[in-house]
C-alpha cells in the first residue's frame, strides 16, 4: 500500500503542559490531517536547534481535517523535547508526514492496551471505530495516566491500573484482561516490556492484534536502517530486520520477535 505524504510548514496553535512532564502540542498545516491515518507519525525539525539535525517523530494524537489541525501528546524526557515544550503559539515548525504503517480499522470487541503516552498513538483509532473498543491504560502513577477523559468522551470504557495504586488497580495493565469478557481483537502502544509480554498473552490466548513499537528513528522514511527491530521470516534464521519508520510502527503482533 503507497502511503502519500508531505513536507510542510506548520505553525504551532498551542503547545501546552497537560500534567507532569507531559505536553499536547496543536499544529495549523495543510494536507497532513487530511492524510493522516491511526498509528501514523509526523517527523519534526525543530527551529534553531542546529545542534542536533536529526528530526524527531511523534504519534498523531488526533486530526480535524476540516481546520486543517493536527495535534500530538508528548513527553519531556530530552533536549530535542525540551526544545519541542519550549516553542511558543504562532511559531512555524517543518513538518513531515504522515509516515508509517497505520494501525486496521478496528473491528467489534476490540481492546486497547496503552503505556503511559501510548495512549496518544491509540487514540485517532478509537476516536473512527464504528463501535468503541474498551481502553486499557496503566502507567507508574496517575501522573502518567492520559486521555482518560477524552476516550471516555468518544463512549469507550476505560479501565485504569497503575504500579504504585495512586490511580485505578494497583498493579501492571495487563492485569486488568481477565476483566473483559470478549476480546476479537487488541492493540497496544507503550514501552517494550509492556509490548512484549502482551505478545505473549495474545499468542497464548490466540488473540489477534497489532502492536505500534515506540524507536528513536533518524530518517523516518526507512533509508537509513536506524530503527530495525526483528520480525519473522522464512529462512534459516526464522527471523529478519524490519524497519520500524517504514514496516512499522504498526507490525501484526505474531510477526514480532522481541
Amino acid at each position: 500500500m503507497i502511503m502519500e505524504k508531505h513536507q510542510k510548514i506548520a505553525t504551532i496553535l498551542s503547545n501546552q503542559n497537560i500534567q507532569g512532564d507531559y505536553y499536547k502540542a496543536v499544529f495549523q498545516v495543510e494536507d497532513i490531517p487530511r492524510l493522516a491515518q491511526p498509528g501514523q507519525f509526523i517527523h519534526l525539525l525543530l527551529p534553531d536547534f542546529q545542534q542536533h539535525v536529526l528530526r524527531r517523530p511523534f504519534s498523531i494524537y488526533d486530526t480535524a481535517p476540516e481546520q486543517n489541525k493536527l495535534s500530538i501528546i508528548y513527553k519531556v524526557v530530552g533536549e530535542g523535547t525540551s526544545k519541542l515544550a519550549s516553542l511558543a503559539a504562532d511559531t512555524q515548525i517543518d513538518m513531515l508526514g504522515p509516515l508509517g504503517t497505520p494501525f486496521s480499522p478496528l473491528p467489534a470487541d476490540t481492546v486497547i492496551v496503552a503505556g503511559g503516552y501510548g495512549c496518544a498513538a491509540t487514540f485517532l483509532a478509537a476516536k473512527l471505530a464504528p463501535q468503541k473498543p474498551t481502553v486499557l491504560i496503566g502507567g507508574r502513577s496517575k501522573l502518567d495516566i492520559l486521555l482518560k477523559d477524552e476516550y471516555e468522551a468518544l463512549g469507550c470504557k476505560v479501565l485504569i491500573s497503575t504500579d504504585d495504586g495512586s490511580m485505578g488497580t494497583k498493579g501492571l495493565v495487563t492485569s486488568l484482561l481477565p476483566q473483559i469478557p470478549q476480546i476479537n481483537w487488541l492493540i497496544s502502544c507503550g514501552p517494550i516490556p509492556l509490548l512484549k509480554a502482551l505478545a505473549g498473552i495474545m499468542e497464548q490466548q490466540r488473540i489477534p492484534g497489532e502492536l505500534s513499537l515506540d524507536k528513536a528513528m533518524c530518517c523516518g522514511v526507512g533509508a537509513c536502517f536506524a530503527c530495525v527491530t526483528k520480525v519473522k521470516a522464512e529462512n534459516a534464521d526464522g527471523w529478519r530486520y524490519a524497519r520500524v519508520c517504514k514496516e512499522g510502527p504498526v507490525f501484526p503482533a505474531d510477526q514480532l520477535v522481541f
